[in-house]
């Protein structure tokens, strides 16, 4: 994909609810990374691998995100 293809999609979790928005692609030496802006305004850096991005869509302007805890929603706090 190039970058202007990501930027802009919406960001989903496997189970369909809202993430955020890609706002920009960051090149790394070891791969990319997707920069997720979320509704309550962080910015979450995700690995750009199919372990952790299974599903982009440009037609419909989305990107599934495997979402772990921490990686882009809050880690809750344990016990």
């Amino acid at each position: 994909y190039y970058d202007h293809q990501l930027v802009g999609l919406t960001a989903y979790d496997l189970a369909g609810g809202r993430l955020g928005q890609v706002t920009a692609v960051v090149h790394g030496a070891a791969q990319d990374l997707l920069s997720v802006r979320t509704p309550d305004g962080r910015d979450a850096l995700v690995p750009f691998v199919a372990a952790l991005v299974p599903e982009v869509d440009l037609d419909a302007g989305r990107v599934v995100i495997a979402d772990r805890p921490g990686l882009v929603a809050p880690a809750e706090d344990g016990p």
